[in-house]
């Protein structure tokens, strides 16, 4: 799988990342209302993702 910009990616793609399932609408929604997303360890801070971002630097790029 080739990385996914999280500050470029649709609901629908992020949604494609198995720890990101039922998740992309809040990822986008949170990014929409904060602005881009500068360190992965942000995902932390969207409703329903904490404790879930580790590993995914194998999957995601800023």
């Amino acid at each position: 799988m080739t990385k996914m910009n999280m500050n470029t990616a649709t609901a629908t793609q992020l949604d494609a990342v198995p720890q990101l399932h039922g998740h992309g609408f809040e990822i986008v929604r949170y990014r929409e209302d904060r602005g881009r997303f500068t360190a992965l360890r942000q995902l932390e801070e969207v409703p329903g993702m904490a404790g879930k971002s580790k590993g995914l630097e194998a999957f995601l790029t800023l």
